[in-house]
């Protein structure tokens, strides 16, 4: 994995490489670069398997991390590549030519993040929500509660907890009364 990290640094502009075990390995890249890294990761570094595609809204950053988790089978090593893209008008290249699967990750991120992968297959059919015109869900800035009491109505006889004093009633009863706090000496 050395000799592959120490040839990306040398072609691309690699940010931050992390070693969180032996069998895996993060990188940081510019948007810029994305297919050039993936396409050399694939065809040169052995990394022929695309694990998965997720995005991480960090909003506070206006930004939305994308990681791709690659698999080389024959060094049994997986390397997730990170790239932040801004957050409003949120587009990424669609890398579905390299990973023909990719296209499914990709629809699901537009649908639920609003992130966009023009020329992506099916990119713009509904994946899980149908009809849904709302702000995509996933996004830190969607209110789930404000959407549930427009859309659904409160049933008469529903009561609402408050989930610490909830948990402690219910799944620590003894805990909660013991004077030693259920410890027990012994």
């Amino acid at each position: 994995m050395e000799e592959i990290l120490k040839e990306l640094k040398q072609r691309f502009s690699i940010k931050d490489p992390e070693k969180k075990r032996d069998d895996l390995h993060f990188v940081k890249i510019e948007k810029k670069d994305t297919i050039a890294v993936l396409t050399y990761l694939k065809h040169y570094g052995g990394f022929t398997h695309l694990a998965f595609l997720q995005a991480v809204d960090r909003i506070e950053d206006e930004k939305f991390q994308l990681t791709y988790m690659l698999y080389n089978y024959k060094l049994k090593i997986n390397l997730a590549v990170k790239v932040l893209i801004e957050r409003y008008q949120a587009e990424m290249t669609s890398i579905h030519k390299l990973w023909a699967h990719a296209w499914q990750y990709q629809r699901e991120l537009k649908e639920m993040f609003g992130i966009n992968f023009p020329g992506s297959p099916r990119v713009d059919e509904s994946f899980v929500l149908e009809g849904w015109s709302e702000k995509p869900p996933m996004r830190r800035d969607f209110d789930t509660l404000e959407y549930s009491t427009k859309t659904y109505y409160q049933r008469p006889g529903r009561s609402t907890n408050d989930p610490k004093k909830y948990m402690k009633k219910k799944l620590y009863k003894n805990f909660a009364k013991s004077p030693d706090n259920g410890r027990k000496n012994g």
